[in-house]
């Protein structure tokens, strides 16, 4: 047990050295959180039960596994379409890993030891750890190059493959003090030190997770050189002599992996969004281990530049599907939209380091956003079918074939839904941080708590019904006598008539409402500092504490330079953005009109998609009938936007007109 504990607080930057600089607010480790709530605990749970044992089954289906074991026995043919297979592996052991600590389960450890074998068997004498190669060096995967690194600017994925690896040691080894995966990712990370550095073979990662992955691996072992390797490998970006900064061409460019110019100079978001979104969250972590100023500005203004202009009304994020980038700014199309799931996680992790480094809420508001929203929308209902890309509508004229609406069960790429294994049992993480004794309520999530102060522990109990409910409460328990310390609550941007912390997007009107703060029954004196109410107290055991948050349907506008949403809303309550699906609206979507005066009703339906919040309204809808076009009054439904496309295939929508403007002819 020691052990186990002594692990979780290494990888997760708890505890220090007094020399080691590092994030000066600190989440509480998603081990010390147990949920109790209805929104997220059965997603965990279908995770655990759905989800993990799907993506392994499919890993051993289509040969994942398999190429593990032809590496070991140096024989046969790397058996899958791309040479990063690997990683689904790595990350559905990785989830698994943190769904063990959640939920103890013997029997899935013991297979997970048996995946462990088969990847160490693989493994090559020197830590060399790369299936599309070791199966045979004299044909490796056409992606690899003749040699080892050849090709890792921009195909090979073999330093990819390595970071995953890491993230995987450092879950399995946190949730069991088993060292057979670490040992597996620090003889990997140490061949890594060894061959790439200043005064060695000078590479930037094409695909960035390995930065990240050295800090976990730094965290557990205090080995300066991974720091060292993960903060050279993100200054070895902008100096391959090979690309040509000013063509406009990503790939050409060295745009498409954040290698055009040095990080330092970087001021947007750009390129392919997930490796852009893990080398935003690696930069931050260098920053705050090193105390690296000029990071640190470069990542803030990489972030501004990315919630002021290039981030979807539900979180999304990477609008091109050439490429799966990020556009030009502003460049935000709704019939095209791609929004990668694999972006929305990294760019959680990204905006957690973000509030780590500068303890403001509005980066919470923004992963809330994404959290709610767009990354969940990722996988479905059942557990087992997927979005690769999560659009912003669909029409039944729509002419593109990934703009269906339609759920997949796995892809030849399968990066998402394996990448939604780790991340889903990982959110207890993201409910609070800690600054000496400052305590930030993050997240609102009926759970039961234990913090601890210099010794000295604390129970919180959260007892609410959101995000369906505003009324939240928090019992604060010491476990001996009284603790003085700050209580920071989080009163989200939505709750103070901010839609985002930039102009980007914003409500249509204010909301006179009040957010009300008791403790103990009654009214609170507090402050607002960086969007958190603050309450500082000498706490007893069982003292309440009562937030009251507005929970109105709202209009969203958007900025006028998106062009498209120009005359048009989209519908938020609480953090929860909407959508009008076919099969609540006549069986269409793309047809319905919102008028300014339109009123809403809501309503719980606990049997519709797991339990929904509906909003309800009468709408106006464009009816056609060969040569007549009329609008008709109509029942209007809306529900929340994760949770489309689970009945089936039709027509959905997140932004509507409120008037007539124009109609379009086309062709039937």
């Amino acid at each position: 047990m020691k052990k186990l504990l002594l692990s979780l607080i290494m990888l997760y930057g708890i505890e220090t050295s007094a020399q080691q600089k590092d994030y000066p607010y600190k989440p509480v480790s998603f081990t010390s959180v147990q949920l109790s709530d209805n929104f997220w605990l059965p997603r965990i749970k279908i995770n655990h039960t759905v989800t993990i044992p799907a993506s392994f089954e499919r890993c051993e289906r289509t040969g994942r596994l398999k190429n593990f074991e032809m590496a070991a026995a140096k024989s046969g043919k790397f058996c899958t379409i791309y040479p990063f297979d690997d990683t689904d592996i790595y990350k559905t052991i990785e989830g698994a890993s943190f769904s063990l600590s959640l939920f103890p389960d013997k029997k899935l450890e013991i297979y997970i030891d048996s995946l462990i074998d088969k990847i160490a068997k693989a493994q090559e004498p020197d830590g060399y750890l790369y299936t599309a190669r070791t199966i045979d060096p004299t044909k490796p995967h056409v992606w690899a190059g003749a040699k080892r690194w050849e090709k890792e600017r921009e195909l090979s994925h073999e330093l990819y493959n390595s970071g995953h690896l890491y993230e995987a040691a450092a879950a399995h080894f946190a949730a069991t003090g088993k060292r057979n995966l670490l040992n597996i990712a620090l003889k990997n990370a140490d061949l890594v030190c060894s061959v790439f550095g200043k005064d060695k073979l000078h590479v930037a990662p094409g695909h960035q997770v390995i930065e990240m992955g050295l800090v976990k691996l730094f965290r557990i072992t205090g080995k300066q050189e991974y720091v060292t390797t993960a903060k050279y490998f993100i200054e070895e970006r902008g100096h391959f002599a090979g690309y040509d900064a000013k063509n406009k061409d990503p790939w050409k460019s060295g745009a498409y992996w954040q290698d055009h110019i040095p990080v330092a100079e970087q001021k947007e978001a750009i390129g392919h969004a997930v490796r852009a979104g893990y080398l935003y969250a690696a930069v931050a972590d260098i920053a705050a281990l090193t105390g690296d100023e000029v990071m640190l500005k470069a990542i803030d203004s990489i972030w501004t530049n990315m919630v002021t202009k290039k981030i979807y009304v539900q979180g999304g994020a990477g609008a091109v599907g050439s490429g799966e980038r990020y556009g030009d700014n502003y460049e935000l199309p709704n019939a095209t939209a791609y929004n990668e799931t694999c972006a929305a996680i990294a760019n959680v992790y990204w905006n957690q380091r973000m509030f780590q480094l500068h303890g403001d809420s509005k980066y919470i508001d923004v992963l809330e956003k994404i959290l709610y929203n767009g990354l969940i929308s990722g996988v479905g209902l059942d557990g087992k079918s997927f979005f690769y890309t999560n659009a912003m509508q669909i029409k039944n004229h729509s002419l593109h074939k990934d703009m269906e609406g339609e759920r997949s069960g796995w892809f030849d790429c399968s990066c998402c839904p394996t990448n939604m294994t780790r991340l889903l049992p990982s959110v207890p993480g993201y409910i609070y941080a800690q600054k000496g004794n400052e305590v930030f309520v993050n997240l609102f999530i009926n759970s039961n708590s234990t913090l601890n102060f210099e010794g000295k522990a604390v129970d919180i109990a959260q007892q609410n019904n959101y995000p369906w409910n505003g009324d939240l409460k928090f019992i604060v328990s010491p476990k001996k006598g009284t603790i003085p310390f700050t209580l920071k609550m989080r009163i989200p941007g939505w709750a103070m008539n901010v839609a985002i912390p930039s102009d980007l997007y914003a409500f249509q009107s204010p909301s006179n409402s009040n957010i009300q703060i008791f403790v103990n029954g009654k009214a609170a004196a507090y402050e607002m500092v960086s969007g958190y109410a603050v309450l500082n107290r000498t706490w007893k055991k069982n003292d309440v504490v009562e937030v009251k948050l507005p929970m109105e349907v709202r209009r969203v506008i958007a900025n006028e330079q998106l062009k498209e949403n120009s005359g048009k809303v989209a519908l938020q309550r609480g953090p929860i953005m909407y959508c009008a699906e076919w099969a609540d609206n006549n069986g269409r979507a793309a047809n319905l009109i919102l008028p300014a005066a339109t009123s809403f009703t809501t309503e719980f339906q606990p049997a519709l998609l797991n339990g929904v919040m509906t909003l309800k309204a009468e709408a106006n809808a464009i009816i056609i009938n060969d040569t007549e076009v009329k609008t008709v009054k109509q029942p209007f439904v809306a529900i929340p936007y994760y949770a489309w496309a689970n009945r089936g295939k039709g027509e959905m929508m997140v932004w509507f007109p409120e008037k007539i403007k124009d109609i379009d002819i086309l062709p039937k």
